[in-house]
């Protein structure tokens, strides 16, 4: 093989692998001398790629963890599999790595070969999650895809926007980030025709499109995206604050009802309190009754109102007065 940079590449692929490469089977691999893999080996530290070599008759080569993550090679069913997790995570964010998932998925598609994207978004739909959150709003990978990459390049974009009450509009926005809040995902933006800052729910964006565009970043006026998210959404939809004692060890609720850390404090060994915060009494009484414990809503009134109009119409569902 002489086309070096092809070489190095099927050198690199072989090495990630993980298990140790003697330096004979590589050469008889890649139809070099070993003398050539040595020099095609020092090619990629000096790019970055911690090569480790080990002495002796079953020595070799293995790729080790270094102090940073250098490319990667997949091949197409490595590809896909993980251009399909990544949606999934997109769909269902995890605290701290929502956003990120997004990143690296509009990444990986944008290089993605046709006929992969293709049998990507072919098993994409084809996979429903299994139990999901209550409350929860669908949101379109695609979508999802086609923002983070407008925001990362700086691109101004222009999609229909479908209000609260069904009502659509047209914007044209700098998209600035995404923010995964709870059961949502809210684009930050700068909204060129209404001159200001807004949070969009993704869920109600339709059809975006890059311009084509280029523009220079604006300063938020707030610390972070996040930040500008949470304080609108808490200025703007009616929050409940949620307080009730739950019958089971705290380290079985935590986490469960979309606490923050230290909102589930301990009692004693077999109970809790929890506080809870949501804009929907649903989600936390049907979050409550998934417990599987006992437990006593102390308030808000307006929860235990909505936990008294559900255990009566179960009553009446069972055939009970």
């Amino acid at each position: 093989m002489s086309d070096t940079p092809a070489r190095l590449l099927n050198l690199l692929s072989l090495l990630q692998t993980p298990r140790e490469w003697p330096g004979s089977e590589l050469a008889e691999r890649l139809k070099v001398s070993p003398r050539t893999i040595r020099r095609d080996i020092d090619r990629l530290r000096d790019l970055g790629y911690p090569v480790e070599a080990t002495m002796g008759a079953v020595g070799g080569y293995r790729l080790v963890a270094g102090t940073a993550m250098p490319p990667l090679l997949l091949d197409d069913e490595e590809a896909v599999a993980i251009a399909v997790g990544l949606r999934t995570a997109a769909g269902h964010p995890v605290d701290g790595i929502g956003e990120a998932s997004v990143r690296a998925m509009a990444k990986l598609e944008q290089v993605l070969p046709s006929r992969l994207r293709h049998r990507v978004r072919a098993l994409s739909a084809a996979t429903v999650p299994m139990a999901p959150n209550p409350g929860r709003s669908s949101v379109d990978p695609e979508d999802l895809t086609a923002l983070a990459a407008a925001a990362a390049g700086h691109e101004r974009l222009r999609f229909t926007y479908e209000a609260a009450d069904g009502g659509e509009t047209r914007r044209l926005v700098e998209p600035y980030h995404l923010v995964p809040v709870g059961k949502r995902w809210y684009l930050v933006a700068y909204d060129l025709e209404r001159d200001g800052w807004r949070i969009f729910r993704v869920d109600r964006v339709r059809g975006p499109r890059p311009t084509g565009q280029p523009y220079a970043p604006r300063e938020l006026p707030a610390e972070d995206a996040t930040e500008f998210v949470t304080s609108k959404i808490y200025s703007l939809v009616p929050t409940y604050r949620a307080v009730a004692t739950v019958y089971a060890p705290a380290a079985r609720v935590a986490g469960r009802l979309g606490d923050r850390p230290g909102d589930v404090e301990p009692l004693d060994d077999h109970t809790c309190r929890v506080r809870s915060h949501t804009d929907t009494l649903p989600w936390l009484a049907q979050s409550l009754m998934m417990l599987g414990h006992e437990f006593e809503v102390h308030e808000p009134p307006e929860l235990i109102d909505h936990l008294g109009e559900l255990s009566a119409r179960a009553a009446r569902g069972a055939g009970r007065s």
